[in-house]
């Protein structure tokens, strides 16, 4: 209605904020993530009940890693930036939420609010290393920036040695946690609600992400990606898209990094060697840059490669001495070997593989109906 009284037609009505495609296309992509995140929740409780405890323990494993895995692709294969200190993030979270949860035990403190509270801090400590490394990163590229983030997971896991009188030194903290709620009942298994704390972490965590890539800020992290010049000539801060992602990155890796400490109850610098950021990196690939469900992927072959080694040097009879050398170092290879088969066969990764064979079948399906 005009200021007259009258009624405009509809080509000369002002659009209201919901009516414009762009903002119906968020609200239906909102809806979409938040559906499969509630679908996936439902089968993580209904999985819990039905597999054996050390089953939901590396459940849960892989949900913590995945949120780590997931930030390094949105920072490696959506933004384009090289990092090989994700294991260092990792590891300000999980001595963080082992210092919070320490400090809320000395003083006595229970209650269910205290964990994600200490979660929370380490995410906030997290984003703060990871905004200082992200100003050094945005003005380096190639192998100085390689280079950064290699010292970041070299001195990071140093300062628990350096600062022994804080973080303990090689022999690391305690992680206090409380036990599951009483409502859920006397006998309910400590790894199922581990399970479900992890789950609901990282499911949050992966909906904003999601949402992030589908949003202007993921246009702009790919723009930036695929031609710095051309984004800047369109208007992009380049430098300021650079630092966000890593600062996105770090505060996924910092939650990853404390959910692994919340699970073992504690936290040491060997937990986060350099060797960590090297898997991490190689998980995301062999999984897929640039989609979060091969960093799915990723996450599931950290987990299952320890036990796979395990597995493989019990069927060799081999003397202790030899056998622990070799558990040590096979994981290693492993990766090297299953990061050079992938690169050759399937340069998308283990998720682009999938996608193109999915599109194969259906490409094959509708010829028949047709």
């Amino acid at each position: 209605m005009s200021a007259t009284g009258a009624v405009l037609p509809p080509r000369h009505r002002p659009v209201e904020p919901g009516d414009r495609p762009a903002d119906r296309r968020r609200g239906s992509t909102l809806l979409r993530h938040l559906a499969v995140a509630l679908v996936v929740g439902l089968l993580l409780v209904a999985v819990s009940y039905t597999v054996e405890p050390f089953r939901n323990f590396q459940l849960a494993t892989v949900a913590a890693y995945l949120c780590a895995t997931a930030g390094l692709t949105v920072l490696t294969g959506l933004n384009g930036q090289l990092s090989l200190g994700h294991g260092a993030l990792m590891a300000v979270g999980a001595y963080t939420v082992a210092l919070c949860q320490n400090a809320f035990a000395d003083r006595g403190m229970t209650g269910g609010w205290l964990l994600p509270l200490s979660l929370g801090a380490a995410i906030v400590s997290t984003v703060a290393v990871g905004a200082v490394v992200g100003v050094a990163a945005a003005r380096l590229r190639g192998p100085y920036l390689a280079g950064v983030t290699l010292a970041v997971a070299v001195v990071v896991p140093a300062l628990a040695v350096t600062f022994d009188g804080v973080l303990n030194g090689e022999q690391g903290l305690s992680v206090p946690v409380e036990p599951p709620p009483a409502s859920l009942g006397p006998y309910f298994p400590y790894e199922r609600w581990q399970l479900w704390l992890t789950g609901a972490a990282t499911l949050l965590a992966l909906l904003l992400l999601a949402n992030l890539i589908r949003s202007r800020y993921g246009r702009t992290f790919r723009a930036v990606r695929d031609d710095e010049v051309a984004a800047r000539l369109a208007g992009i801060h380049v430098a300021r898209t650079q630092v966000l992602a890593f600062v996105v990155s770090a505060a996924t890796a910092g939650l990853g990094g404390a959910l692994l400490a919340v699970l073992a109850q504690s936290v040491s610098p060997g937990a986060f060697s350099l060797t960590l950021s090297l898997f991490l990196l190689m998980a995301v690939v062999i999984g897929g840059l640039g989609r979060l469900a091969g960093a799915l992927w990723g996450a599931v072959l950290l987990v299952a490669l320890p036990d796979l080694t395990h597995s493989a040097t019990e069927l060799l009879t081999l003397s202790p001495a030899v056998a622990q050398r070799l558990e040590g170092n096979l994981p290693l290879a492993i990766f090297g070997l299953t990061l050079i088969v992938v690169m050759i066969a399937a340069p998308g990764g283990v998720q682009g593989l999938l996608s193109r064979l999915g599109r194969a079948l259906l490409d094959r399906w509708s010829a028949r109906r047709s």
